[in-house]
């Protein structure tokens, strides 16, 4: 009964949309799969862009000496294992010695079927062949279609999980770590060898993994495949769909609806906000399927909550950067003053984001969601990788005062996995048609060629340092065509349109595209002149807290270097003293420098050089400063320097740090739990173990020094709040937390013993509730000097 009403409601979906779609106006394109959506434009294959000198391109070509350093035997050693077969080489660590192993194989597979296309070298088609053929063992020796690299993992999903025995939580599935989202990855980076290099038995491998996946999920009731969908699945929907426009089999479409998570997905559908306090990447993934669902159905709700989504995201949640989150977690709508940490903005987050801008783009050539694109992807995806070695940036921080930590690119994490990508596929954005319109959506080095056209188009620029670019057309013949030039938001100087030479009337505003309709011919050249201005960005919950922008350009604040305590850790961030909310009245132009600025003399203690945050490495920096004006400043100096000195003599001392409640610090410090939950309060997550139950961690300490521990709580909870603290089994303090201090966060001081530091290293940390009480909730805990 279930297979029929999933394909039912499947059928009718895809004839209401082939009704509707019939009355798009002419402006509008069909793709050439089984889309049964109109688009106003669509993007051009990777292959049809070169990139030329600029920022990208060398991105880019560090982007291939990562890739190839990486050795596909150890991104396969334990899909081998878990096949039954001897390993080819030791596997790599990171993430890869846990339960989420495999992930990376799926980003690297997309990656390098990615960049064989954007620059045609051989040595990536060579190893997705050999990728594909390994995946091809593993599943032909499990016999069943499974393939896999999480340990027990076929095991757990058929004995347990398809017969209705679910434990899920927010990262776990009955012992695993997101098996759905891992299995995602390598299902994407199955259908790039598909679709992007031609490998035909990547679709089949493909289709046998999905066919299994149907036999863990067909039995379920909704109850059940929700309580599954708790645990982060990433873009499963997404695959899935995609199996579906290549190959028309309706069953992988009915499959998607298995991976629908309605207490999410229903609530966004319907215009409501419920982000706050949720894992940011967890959700953004399901809506990157949905828009592809949406192409292939018609169905408007899936659209709506896309959309929805997007909106919610960019214009209530999102910094300066075009980057979200903090520690991984969204906090309440355009609330962002207080949440600015070494955590903010994963790199993840803004790669999903760009893919799901990508889908709206297409649907209705917005401005605004170019806008967006050319935001994100200078002032987080160019600013994530180290631009010597090509390491690339988990959470990109905002801290004030911080500095860019990179991943060691052997131990892989999410976003080494989603790095390898990002910077395989810059030429995927730039340019967009319809059947006889041309859009220049992002101003990038490249070479355009749409053979359909029989026209080549060359955008010669230095942008950003450059504030112009120019198009020269290369054609065999004459075409009639509309150049559509996108007009930034950001362009309130103005925005001059040259055509050999000639000035061009311009009617739009900024925020806009500006089209150019005539008969091109061969060795036409269009000239862009789109001057740069400086303008704050305050944040949406304190207006004195502010970035600066030039132009598309994030400005970061150089505070000297990382390493050197005087310029970042026993410094404080210069706060902005003037009258005037126009930084042109008190920035200059460094002689030489191209974007860099420095204040007059309104910085206290000292002035400050701001330059692009993309150029800003190996420095601490500030991207949000505080700006004040004299009367301002008389009335809150005391106390905004009392506070300064006290976060800063806290961080002086600090000698390790775990948020708890957050995924990635607790599994950094080995978190163990029986009956413990995590949730959230003003913003922050915090946990607590119930009655009966205990959490413990690790924390690192210093040898031979006093040391103490430092945690941090709301005192406002009432109840039975009392637990021991144990600290490598030893009974440090007992604590009473009910009605502490109502009203605020505070931190308490525990010291240790000298005895449990005498060798350095860690020490294990464990709350047990006294009977009948709860411990916690706790939200971070820091090991300190004395």
């Amino acid at each position: 009964m279930k297979k029929i009403l999933l394909s039912s409601l499947f059928a009718v979906s895809i004839f209401c949309a082939m009704t509707s779609c019939s009355s798009q106006g002419e402006s509008r394109i069909h793709a050439d799969g089984r889309e049964v959506v109109d688009f106003k434009v669509l993007t051009f294959p990777l292959e049809d862009v070169k990139l030329l000198d600029g920022p990208f391109l060398k991105a880019t070509e560090l982007n291939v000496q990562s890739l190839l350093s990486f050795e596909p035997d150890r991104l396969l050693a334990k899909f081998r294992t878990e096949a039954g077969l001897e390993p080819k080489a030791e596997h790599y660590h990171g993430w890869e010695d846990n339960t989420i192993a495999g992930h990376s194989l799926g980003h690297y597979l997309s990656a390098i079927c990615m960049m064989y296309k954007t620059t045609g070298d051989e040595r990536f088609l060579d190893r997705a062949k050999y990728i594909v053929d390994e995946l091809e063992a593993c599943q032909n020796a499990d016999g069943e279609g499974y393939i896999g690299a999480f340990p027990d993992g076929k095991r757990i999903l058929e004995e347990e999980v398809a017969k209705g025995d679910i434990r899920s939580h927010g990262f776990d599935l009955n012992g695993i770590w997101v098996p759905y989202y891992t299995q995602h990855k390598v299902m994407m980076g199955l259908m790039d060898a598909y679709k992007l290099c031609g490998i035909e038995k990547a679709l089949v491998i493909d289709q046998k993994f999905a066919d299994w996946l149907y036999t863990i999920v067909e039995n379920l009731n909704d109850e059940q495949i929700q309580e599954m969908l708790n645990c982060e699945h990433g873009g499963i929907n997404e695959a899935l769909a995609e199996l579906y426009e290549v190959t028309g089999n309706p069953k992988y479409m009915g499959m998607t609806r298995y991976f629908y998570h309605k207490s999410i997905l229903d609530s966004l559908a319907h215009e409501k906000d419920i982000l706050p306090g949720k894992h940011a990447n967890t959700q953004i993934p399901k809506l990157v399927g949905l828009a592809r669902i949406y192409e292939l159905t018609g169905n408007e709700s899936d659209r709506s909550a896309a959309e929805f989504f997007w909106n919610r995201v960019v214009h209530h949640h999102s910094y300066v950067t075009g980057g979200h989150c903090d520690h991984e977690y969204f906090g309440p709508p355009d609330t962002l003053r207080n949440r600015l940490s070494d955590g903010t903005t994963e790199t993840c987050n803004v790669y999903n984001m760009l893919k799901l801008s990508s889908h709206l783009f297409e649907w209705d050539a917005k401005p605004e969601v170019a806008d967006f694109y050319e935001r994100a992807l200078f002032n987080h995806i160019l600013s994530s990788q180290n631009p010597y070695d090509g390491r690339v940036i988990y959470n990109l921080s905002l801290e004030m005062g911080g500095h860019k930590v990179y991943q060691d690119p052997m131990w892989f994490t999410c976003c080494v996995g989603t790095g390898m990508e990002n910077h395989s596929k810059y030429g995927r954005n730039i340019y967009y048609h319809n059947n006889d319109e041309l859009y220049v959506s992002q101003f990038i080095a490249s070479e355009l060629n749409w053979a359909e056209k029989g026209l080549k188009l060359t955008q010669q620029t230095g942008y950003p340092d450059e504030q112009a670019t120019s198009l020269t057309f290369h054609l065999e013949k004459p075409v009639d065509l509309t150049l559509q030039l996108r007009y930034p938001y950001w362009a309130t100087q103005g925005f001059e349109v040259l055509v050999n030479g000639k000035v061009q009337k311009v009617e739009s505003g900024p925020g806009s595209f500006v089209a150019l309709t005539r008969k091109w011919k061969d060795g036409d050249v269009v000239e862009l002149k789109i001057p740069f201005k400086l303008r704050l960005e305050s944040m949406p919950d304190d207006s004195g807290r502010v970035a600066v922008m030039y132009g598309p350009l994030v400005l970061a604040g150089d505070l000297g270097p990382e390493d050197d305590p005087e310029a970042g850790e026993l410094m404080y961030v210069p706060v902005l003293m003037a009258e005037s909310r126009n930084p042109a009245d008190w920035l200059e132009e460094v002689p030489g420098e191209p974007n860099t600025f420095k204040t007059k003399n309104i910085g206290r203690p000292r002035d400050v050089v701001f330059k692009p945050f993309y150029q800003t490495h190996e420095r601490r920096y500030s991207v949000y400063f505080d700006l004040f004006n004299q009367q301002d400043w008389n009335e809150r100096e005391a106390e905004y320097l009392a506070k300064q000195e006290q976060q800063k003599k806290i961080e002086r001392m600090t000698i390790d740090f775990i948020q708890l409640g957050e995924m990635q610090p607790e599994r950094d410090h080995n978190f163990q739990a029986e009956k413990a939950f995590n949730d959230e309060l003003k913003g922050k997550h915090y946990r607590q173990a119930d009655r009966g139950g205990w959490f413990s961690f690790d924390m690192g300490v210093y040898a031979g020094q006093p040391m103490a521990l430092a945690f941090e709580y709301w005192g406002g909870f009432p109840g039975s709040l009392t637990f021991d603290i144990l600290v490598d089994g030893t009974k440090i303090a007992t604590e009473n937390l009910s009605n502490a201090r109502p009203g605020e966060f505070f931190y308490k001081i525990y010291e240790l013993p000298d005895r449990l530091t005498v060798d350095g290293g860690k020490v294990n940390v464990k709350l047990v509730p006294h009977d009948g009480h709860r411990a916690g909730p706790v939200f971070s805990v820091r090991t300190m000097k004395r």
